[in-house]
C-alpha cells in the first residue's frame, strides 16, 4: 500500500509539472481549451483545475461514459461508435473535436479506453487508452497506449499520457 501511495504521489507531480507548463502556454496565447474524458473519469479536468487561475484558460470539460452522451453533447457520429467501438482512433478524433466546437474553444482533448480489470475486448485489452487533440486549423492529433496496472494506476497513466500530448501538441503548434 505505500509503495502505491509513493506511485501515486510521484506521478500527481508528474502530472501537476505538466499542467502548469500547459497553463503557462495557454495564458501567454490567450487560448481556451476543452476536454471530454471517457475513460479518465473528469481527473484530466481535476488536474487541470488545481491551477489557480485556470479558468482564465479552461472552459470546462464532459464526462461521456456512455455512448448516448457522446453522439448527444458530443457529436460523435453513431455510425463511428458502431463501427469502431467507443474505444478507438476515430471516436476519441470525434470526442476532440465535438468538446472543442461546444464552446468555440481553440483546443480540445479527449480520452478513450479500458482502465479495468474488466472490459477488455479482442485486439482491445485492459489498459488500453486513445488520446486525440483537436487545435482549429490542424489536422486532429491521436495516440494509444497500453498500461498495465491497477484501475486507479491505469487512469493515472492515461491522465498523464492525455497532458503530455497535449502538451506537446501546443509545443508543435507554436512551431508552426
Amino acid at each position: 500500500m505505500r509503495k502505491d501511495l509513493k506511485s501515486f504521489d510521484k506521478l500527481s507531480k508528474q502530472i501537476n509539472d505538466t499542467v502548469k507548463n500547459i497553463a503557462s502556454v495557454l495564458f501567454r496565447r490567450n487560448a481556451l481549451m476543452m476536454v471530454a474524458e471517457s475513460a479518465t473519469g473528469g481527473l484530466v479536468q481535476h488536474f487541470l483545475t488545481e491551477i489557480p487561475g485556470s479558468s482564465n484558460f479552461f472552459l470546462g470539460g464532459i464526462v461521456a461514459y456512455s455512448n448516448e452522451l457522446k453522439q448527444s453533447l458530443l457529436q460523435v457520429p453513431e455510425a463511428v461508435i458502431n463501427r469502431y467501438g467507443a474505444v478507438s482512433e476515430e471516436t476519441v478524433a470525434a470526442m476532440a473535436n465535438g468538446v472543442r466546437l461546444c464552446l468555440n474553444a481553440d483546443y480540445g482533448l479527449a480520452t478513450s479506453g479500458i482502465a479495468g480489470p474488466s472490459g477488455a475486448q479482442p485486439n482491445k485489452p485492459v489498459g488500453l487508452v486513445y488520446i486525440a487533440v483537436s487545435h482549429r486549423g490542424f489536422e486532429t492529433i491521436t495516440v494509444n497506449h497500453v498500461f498495465t496496472g491497477s484501475r486507479s494506476e491505469n487512469k493515472m497513466n492515461f491522465t498523464k499520457a492525455a497532458l503530455e500530448l497535449f502538451l506537446q501538441a501546443l509545443n508543435h503548434h507554436e512551431l508552426t
